[in-house]
């Protein structure tokens, strides 16, 4: 358990993917037909993994599921996409986390049975692999309090060993967005990637280059996803920014956590921050070629022919 370029730590599970869908949804026990549904690996942080793998990296996954088929499933599918799941904890009392994505144009609706998330701690990640990777990438900080509250610690270890470290907070069921966690995660955290709807929730500021601004003086370069605007980073005082692909989408599911993986891939690759950012942008942008997060996911040498 040794020699990674990358350790991601968090969600792994199943999504069902299903769309386009009426954005009213009718209860009254009324069946309604859509086009598509497909059963893929889901979770940010294992979207993430398969998406650093597939570009090349070696990549190890820490987190927790369940000791049921759904939680094969996942284990299945990290390995197939060339992922190592040495330190995947299989929980014996609570479930594989499941989630149903609901598609509509470049807009979803996200449905989570946390499972075994909120058990997901700290200790679930091995030390040994901790120090002895280049880079570790956290995410669903908010679905996972236990693992949230211990992560500062985590990077401290990781950076003590000269690894560098992201998080993708990912959204905030609750919708408090709480601060008093994250700010000591995030004074350890050297790439912080939240989308545009993130930054503006993580700040309360309705400018999206002045919430990066705000999030950046808190510690990290903040590298903003923004959809079809494409992509901005800001390290306090300096603003890079990077177009999207012009693209059709099949869906949009994983398209940020495969943008985080190409812009980890090119930092440890040696490549600066615009040309990062281009190639994460790319990443971001073809990843939605095909259902789900993973199956569009680009490899290294098409990443760098389409990075603008």
């Amino acid at each position: 358990m040794s020699g990674f370029d990358l350790l991601v730590i968090g969600d792994a599970n199943p999504d069902v993917v299903i769309g386009p869908v009426p954005q009213a949804l009718p209860f009254g026990q009324r069946e309604r037909l859509v086009n598509s549904g497909s059963l893929v690996l889901g979770g940010s942080a294992a979207i993430m993994a398969c998406g650093a793998a597939r570009l090349g990296l070696s990549v190890a996954f820490a987190g927790r599921v369940g000791n049921d088929p759904a939680g094969e499933f996942v284990r299945n599918a990290l390995v197939e996409r060339g992922v190592d799941v040495s330190a995947l904890v299989v929980d014996d009392l609570l479930p594989t986390p499941l989630t149903t994505v609901l598609t509509s144009g470049d807009d979803r609706a996200i449905l989570t049975a946390p499972g075994c998330l909120p058990a997901t701690t700290s200790y679930d990640v091995p030390v040994d692999l901790l120090r002895s990777v280049r880079h570790v990438h956290a995410a669903s900080f908010y679905l996972m309090p236990e693992l949230a509250a211990g992560l500062a610690a985590l990077f401290k270890e990781a950076k003590s060993n000269k690894a560098t470290t992201s998080l993708d907070t990912n959204d905030d069921p609750s919708g408090r967005w709480d601060r008093v966690v994250l700010d000591a995660v995030l004074r350890v955290t050297d790439i912080l990637f939240p989308n545009a709807a993130e930054a503006h929730a993580l700040t309360g500021h309705p400018v999206l280059e002045d919430a990066a601004g705000i999030l950046a003086r808190r510690g990290p370069l903040v590298v903003v996803k923004d959809g079809a605007a494409g992509a901005l980073a800001h390290d306090g005082s300096k603003i890079l920014r990077a177009p999207a692909l012009a693209a059709k989408p099949v869906d949009t599911v994983g398209a940020g956590d495969s943008f985080d993986a190409g812009y980890v891939a090119a930092v440890l690759n040696g490549l600066g921050r615009e040309r990062a950012l281009a190639i994460a942008a790319a990443c971001g942008s073809l990843s939605t070629r095909a259902a789900g997060g993973t199956a569009g996911q680009a490899d290294w040498e098409l990443a760098l022919e389409s990075a603008r």
